[in-house]
């Protein structure tokens, strides 16, 4: 029995080799697997979310920097305008007590102006105490590095320049002093044929190290010699603001 299955076997394969249909077979197989190809791997979808998330970040941090480097020149600009509504009110304060002192010294003009500003931090006598007419904040600048305001004695150039702007800003008017200053009226420089010429001269930068003058002043000054971002009475640079009682 064995033996017949053998033979049967090899008669079928005789048969196939006469009739060339294990070659046809063989070559259909082949032809299949060239149509099937190497199959592509599978895509990781968590990869690929990783890296859009990257993309989106990145473009996100350079738009804030892009927003940081516009905005920086507003917020410097700012915050030197901060310190000089600061300045100005702490010169105002000082002329204030310029102002206190030359009325409790007697009004009697030049001789009764204080000549340095510890002499304003003591402050006045009312009774058996003293009257503080000079807060210490007040008494620095906040312009400048050494925090030292400059004193403006009543016949200073710098004195003459505001006088000089102011009669700019009124139009032609010069400004006259107030009542209670009266006088201190001697001491405005006359003005004659005051024309509006502005200087675009940039201011040269840094600060005043020159000392005070001694004796009386009537005003005070920043050190800081930078172009302001704010005006005042129409001057655009930290020095030529003079802050005095004389015209306020």
């Amino acid at each position: 029995m064995k033996l017949r299955i053998a033979d049967f076997g090899l008669q079928i394969e005789n048969a196939l080799m006469k009739t060339g249909s294990s070659n046809s077979f063989t070559a259909r197989i082949g032809r299949s697997a060239k149509k099937l190809g190497p199959q592509p791997a599978l895509r990781n979808p968590q990869s690929s979310e990783r890296g859009y998330a990257l993309v989106a970040l990145v473009l996100m941090m350079t738009l804030l920097v892009l927003f940081a480097a516009a905005a920086a020149p507003n917020v410097k600009q700012q915050a030197q305008r901060e310190r000089e509504k600061e300045a100005i009110f702490r010169g105002e304060q000082v002329a204030e007590a310029i102002r206190s002192y030359y009325r409790y010294r007697g009004a009697q003009g030049v001789n009764s102006l204080p000549t340095s500003i510890d002499q304003l931090m003591e402050g006045i006598p009312r009774g058996t105490k003293k009257l503080q007419i000079l807060r210490s904040e007040a008494a620095r600048d906040p312009l400048s590095s050494s925090g030292e305001w400059k004193l403006i004695g009543p016949t200073s150039q710098e004195f003459a320049s505001f006088v000089r702007a102011i009669t700019v800003y009124n139009g032609g008017t010069p400004p006259t002093p107030r009542r209670d200053l009266a006088g201190l009226a001697t001491l405005i420089p006359q003005m004659t044929s005051v024309l509006d010429t502005k200087s675009t001269e940039t201011a040269p930068g840094g600060e005043d190290n020159s000392a005070s003058p001694s004796g009386p002043f009537l005003g005070v000054a920043s050190r800081s010699q930078r172009n302001s971002v704010m005006t005042y009475y129409g001057i655009d640079r930290h020095d030529q603001w003079v802050f005095t009682p004389l015209f306020r």
